[in-house]
């Protein structure tokens, strides 16, 4: 099979969908792999190392989708990617198609075949997730605590407090893989964290965990609505497979919080979990709603190139290499984890949760 690898244009997104080494095995394997000219630099592998492992480097996105029977990808296309994109060719990549209704119609116009990350499913797992939700989730403290400072615009809040002093508090809603990473990383700055979760048995688990360093709360809006004035960081870490972010946090609540305050909303990429959000860039990362400072990066990973590249394609190369050899066909009749990540096919979207959300 022919695959390809474009570099990413999204803003600032630096990663890359395949490492040399990933390339090694699709070429050991027979597969000849076309990466478009400083596809990797952003994450530290320049071309010469593509191409000492068999890959042809190739100078524009054109040429990469032009030749490629299936395309590697970080983020969803951008509006230029998409008129290349063609009937029968299969895009394999994060899409989050519930928020991007546009997105899903271009996707079903162009005939391709669409296999999202974020939908493939073992049992309750999200294995080409996690390791994204992994990083956010920590980034999500770096991020609320850096804008929390007084020169960046927050209330002046130092998480970790000092010795006389009471740390700050961090509130994460969501205790799944993007909320306890987010959970421990408050931790071992020293905040005072609590975690709503709705589901017991995970309140358990997080409380084995963390070790009773961070507190559990049952999530519901009453116990929400009561804990906002107190708090300086509020992380949004809520995910339904495949479904918009469910709106947890109205205007008013926002309200109760301290002007100052830090809201940092890992669910932006499946559309916020607060109605005041709305998504933003590297370049342009914050906004300010009723007094509470918002960080809605919807490539929050992006900013850790290196490290986000290697997490993903460990992931995701098994399932690309499976793809490579069948045929997407054979590969999602095989593998029912896979299918579950088949979004688009046949001018269709095929996946009924993402069908249910976009109305199609």
């Amino acid at each position: 099979m022919k695959i390809g690898i474009p570099k990413e244009i999204k803003d600032k997104e630096n990663r890359v969908a395949g490492t040399p080494g990933a390339v090694r095995m699709f070429v050991q394997q027979g597969h000849h792999v076309f990466v478009q000219a400083a596809a990797g630099e952003g994450s530290g592998y320049p071309d010469a190392a593509y191409a000492e492992v068999g890959a042809r480097i190739v100078k524009e996105a054109a040429d990469v989708f032009g030749e490629a029977e299936m395309i590697l990808k970080v983020k969803e296309p951008q509006a230029a990617e998409i008129p290349l994109i063609r009937k029968g060719q299969v895009l394999f990549t994060y899409l989050h198609l519930a928020a991007e209704a546009s997105l899903a119609k271009a996707l079903m116009a162009s005939g391709a075949v669409a296999i999202a990350y974020e939908t493939v499913q073992i049992g309750r797992r999200l294995p080409l997730l996690e390791p994204m939700s992994e990083i956010a989730g920590r980034m999500s403290v770096v991020v609320g605590s850096y804008f929390l400072a007084k020169v960046h615009g927050g209330k002046g809040v130092l998480l970790g407090g000092v010795p006389g002093v009471l740390p700050g508090k961090v509130l994460v809603l969501g205790g799944g893989t993007a909320g306890v990473n987010a959970g421990r990383m408050a931790m071992g700055l020293g905040a005072d964290v609590t975690i709503l979760e709705v589901d017991l048995e995970r309140m358990r688990f997080l409380d084995i965990t963390l070790h009773s360093g961070a507190h559990t709360l049952y999530s519901n809006e009453q116990n929400l609505f009561d804990a906002l004035p107190e708090v300086d960081l509020l992380i949004g870490a809520v995910l339904i497979p495949g479904a918009p972010a469910p709106k947890l946090i109205r205007r008013e609540m926002l309200r109760r919080m301290k002007a100052g305050s830090v809201f940092v909303d890992i669910a932006i990429d499946q559309g916020g979990c607060a109605e005041t959000s709305r998504p933003t860039t590297h370049s342009a990362p914050t906004f300010l709603e009723e007094g509470v400072i918002h960080y809605c990066v919807t490539n929050m990973p992006g900013a850790y190139a290196r490290t986000a590249t290697q997490a993903l394609v460990n992931v995701t190369t098994p399932y690309a290499v499976k793809l490579a050899n069948l045929g997407w066909e054979a590969a999602c009749a095989q593998m029912p984890d896979l299918r579950q990540g088949l979004n688009v096919a046949g001018g269709q979207i095929v996946h009924p949760i993402v069908a249910k959300a976009l109305g199609l």
